[in-house]
């Protein structure tokens, strides 16, 4: 990987990072206060403190076994499923705790959606995918189910694709369609954040350019954060970006700035190949 790689990919942003580093405009829309993650006796987050902008990307990058997964999960409790999961510290979505007593998980998995490192559309039609999660979860009447569908696959930029085939299998679609079904599913549940984790690392490069695309235009509406470990899709789709280097936050700031001007040697040496 070279410098003039990642100015090749901050150049081919659709819109310029925001300025400043790591600047933020406005409340955070999630906030991570001293807060550790171990599975049993291992230790993989330790005491990160990061501060996520509304209505931006930030990407979470490093080598594997970093922890960024872990980070992401985190912030829907997905983690919870995991025997001999324990934290300390606090994650805030829009100032509320995730680890409040009482809270609703189900409700907290609506607001806080995922999108997954393989697409894993239901085996339903592609009408029912979407539909699927309002229906349940008694979002929006029955009539309405229609048009939320046309309107997430619209959102999704899938709705030209699929539109005459709605009640064929979503499992039938290709690759990348399947990925945008899913992002689609999630923003049927009307969510505040979306996360996504690896969404691009199965797909073909014209399906990732696709999604890419999608993720510009979705960050007007919504707090996305995404793992990745493409150095040059981080620098085109990210506004921030988190550099983790064994569960700890070596660097933070504004895209163009970690990129071109790190302040860590040792995010100089992962972002440049020189390890991970």
């Amino acid at each position: 990987m070279t410098g003039i790689s990642f100015a090749t990919a901050l150049r081919d942003r659709t819109r310029p990072a925001t300025a400043g580093a790591g600047a933020i405009a406005g409340s955070p829309a999630i906030v991570m206060n001293r807060f550790s993650f171990a599975y049993g006796k291992r230790a993989v987050i330790h005491d990160l403190d990061l501060a996520i902008a509304p209505r931006a990307v930030t990407a979470i990058i490093g080598p594997s076994g970093s922890g960024k997964s872990t980070v992401l999960r985190s912030i829907n409790r997905l983690n919870d499923l995991i025997p001999g999961a324990r934290y300390s510290g606090d994650i805030r979505v829009h100032d509320e705790s995730v680890f409040r007593p009482g809270i609703d998980l189900v409700a907290l998995r609506l607001k806080v959606g995922m999108v997954f490192q393989r697409p894993n559309p239901f085996t339903k039609s592609i009408f029912d995918n979407v539909a699927y999660g309002p229906s349940l979860n008694a979002l929006v009447p029955d009539r309405e189910l229609p048009d939320l569908v046309e309107r997430c696959l619209r959102q999704a930029a899938l709705w030209d694709e699929v539109k005459d085939r709605l009640d064929q299998p979503g499992t039938g679609l290709s690759g990348g369609q399947q990925q945008r079904l899913c992002v689609a599913r999630a923003l049927a549940n009307s969510p505040e954040v979306l996360l996504m984790d690896e969404p691009a690392s199965a797909l073909d490069p014209l399906s990732t350019q696709k999604l890419e695309e999608l993720i510009h235009v979705l960050k007007r509406s919504y707090t996305i954060v995404i793992v990745t470990h493409n150095m040059q899709q981080a620098a085109r789709v990210s506004d921030h970006t988190a550099f983790l280097e064994a569960g700890r936050l070596i660097e933070f700031g504004d895209t163009e700035q970690v990129f071109t001007a790190p302040v860590e040697s040792r995010t100089e040496a992962y972002i440049t190949g020189r390890f991970g």
